[in-house]
């Protein structure tokens, strides 16, 4: 883990009932609070290349991650073309994180198939690694191949994260990333995983890679924010890896509902207000600081921010602005 001080970073959210281009305003609001970077990720709305251009051509500085990348998707040249545009249309430090995603999105939305997820984590972070830098890529693994490959654009130096949660997945982040990512965790969770990461890294003879923790946040929520938050874990209760950290963390009933094939509305009406809670912040500045500590104190490096958006907080302002306060104290 890093010595530095735990980072305070936003993620754009994509809540299902808000407009898209909220993200374009909440992305305005990580840069005047001075959080340290913004991610960029994608799901059903924007290209994330294409939003970070638009992000990174308004007025500002913020540092960008694009990602995590689903690597079943994507291939590596097409990740490392795409990072080296933005970095170059917009001058920006852009940086760079892949994932195994979800069935659901992998093998539904795009017709792919999930692949050895270990092992195609491991080799995308190493063919990245060189593209970034300028290399000519010459790789053939067990998944990924690439032959004679090299960006004509200028090395971006880009670090690289690996989103994982897995006992497989977080041994093949910390062989290949500097940074793993974990998303919808609770504390403990957090010190489970970056123990198991800084074991493996060990193991390997590296230095271990820091860890980003994605939380969704709200400070002071109102009824419709925790309804717009219960909504977006919906679809991640019956995912691999996911549904198991749910069951842990004591919601393996609603677990077991979502995997029955039931309604996604009938599953949103038995997920209560705890679960998200369990993986989040909610609450006043009181509670939100006590529960960025616990993660800190768990062991992230980063704290990326995922806001709750609405009418009554529109672009998340009070949430980051709390939060942002909290953090300068």
């Amino acid at each position: 883990m890093s010595t530095d001080r735990p980072r305070l970073s936003v993620s754009l959210p994509y809540w299902q009932d808000r407009d898209p281009l909220d993200a374009l305003a909440v992305a305005e609001v990580a840069e005047k609070f001075g959080y340290h970077r913004l991610w960029i990720g994608e799901m059903a709305t924007f290209d994330a290349f294409a939003l970070a251009t638009a992000v990174g051509m308004a007025p500002g500085r913020i540092p960008l991650c694009l990602g995590p990348f689903a690597v079943d998707v994507r291939s590596p040249a097409t990740i490392a073309m795409g990072v080296a545009s933005v970095a170059a249309l917009t001058g920006r430090s852009v940086d760079v994180a892949i994932g195994s995603s979800s069935t659901v999105v992998v093998s539904g939305w795009h017709g792919r198939e999930r692949n050895r997820t270990a092992v195609h984590l491991e080799e995308t972070a190493r063919i990245l690694r060189g593209l970034l830098a300028g290399e000519k890529a010459d790789f053939d693994g067990a998944v990924e191949r690439i032959k004679g490959y090299r960006l004509r654009l200028a090395p971006t130096h880009s670090s690289i994260a690996v989103a994982a949660f897995g006992a497989r997945a977080l041994v093949a982040a910390a062989r290949t990333a500097d940074r793993v990512v974990l998303n919808l965790v609770t504390p403990e969770q957090v010190s489970r995983c970056a123990e198991l990461v800084r074991t493996a890294a060990a193991d390997a003879g590296l230095p271990s890679p820091a860890i980003s923790v994605w939380v969704t946040a709200a400070a002071d929520p109102t009824a419709d924010m925790r309804a717009t938050v219960r909504r977006g874990v919906v679809g991640y209760l019956r995912a691999p890896g996911y549904d198991a950290m749910f069951e842990e963390a004591g919601f393996g009933e609603v677990v077991r509902l979502a995997h029955s094939g039931a309604h996604p509305r009938d599953v949103l009406a038995a997920v209560p207000d705890e679960l998200p809670a369990a993986v989040g912040m909610f609450g006043d500045a009181a509670a939100l600081a006590d529960r960025l500590d616990a993660y800190r104190r768990a062991g992230a490096d980063e704290i990326v921010v995922v806001p709750a958006t609405s009418a009554e907080d529109p672009a998340g302002h009070h949430t980051l602005e709390t939060l942002a306060r909290i953090d300068h104290d």
